[in-house]
């Protein structure tokens, strides 16, 4: 994941801060080549921020979004096992015990506005998931996109925290829960998008690309849009 929000400086900002050796205590696979990774909170962040972090030493880390609530114990991320990647394999081959080391938190991906639209695919939902779970849902509306039911992650969380607010899209499979189509049509069928409030895109550069430009299509001013890609 390399976050687009952020400038060069905040993107190599994992090599000025401090690295340090974390326990994990769950790395729980909660869809196909989907896993939730839990340590000991070391320290204190803004929702909506990532860390760094490498399984190894000897690789260069990768960035990860904090999924976990500003005051929970622990802290969680979620990532995609990449057959073909440099990390993913090695940290879903990690268990409880083993050591992982990871940055300090950093990033601007956060939400400081009254009146905010969240749209996520996939892994995406990460950065929502913290905002909600560390009480940031007052105002808040979550377009959530899947190919498949299974990758509604923390549903029953974010259906709490968020209720009729909270809008599932499901392009391949149906139920009486979700949507059935694309987030992407889902925002076109749409009477009338508030002009006044602010959106946050996080997930494939795919989906970022394409949302925004039915936002902007549709009269949302470029400054209301803020995006992180997910690779």
């Amino acid at each position: 994941m390399l976050p687009e929000t952020m400038e060069p400086s905040e993107r190599n900002a994992s090599r000025f801060t401090p690295i340090k050796a974390v326990r994990i205590t769950h790395n729980e696979q909660i869809a196909p080549a989907v896993f939730a990774l839990s340590f000991p909170r070391p320290f204190d962040f803004v929702p909506g921020q990532v860390v760094a972090l490498t399984a190894d030493p000897m690789l260069a880390e990768r960035y990860y979004s904090i999924a976990s609530g500003k005051s929970d114990d622990h802290l969680t991320l979620l990532y995609d096992l990449l057959p073909d990647g440099v990390q993913t394999p090695r940290l879903s081959a990690t268990r409880p015990g083993d050591e992982i080391l990871i940055s300090e938190p950093f990033g601007s991906f956060v939400d400081g506005f009254d009146d905010t639209w969240w749209v996520a695919t996939g892994t995406g939902i990460a950065p929502f998931l913290s905002m909600a779970r560390s009480g940031l849902s007052v105002g808040k509306t979550l377009i959530h996109g899947g190919r498949t039911l299974d990758r509604f992650y923390f549903h029953d969380d974010l259906q709490g925290l968020l209720g009729s607010r909270y809008v599932c899209c499901c392009s391949r499979e149906s139920s009486h829960w979700v949507y059935s189509g694309r987030l992407s049509r889902w925002l076109i069928e749409q009477d009338r998008l508030p002009r006044d409030v602010h959106f946050m895109l996080c997930g494939s550069s795919g989906m970022v690309v394409e949302v925004r430009d039915i936002l902007i299509d549709r009269g949302i001013p470029f400054g209301n849009i803020t995006a992180e890609i997910y690779f």
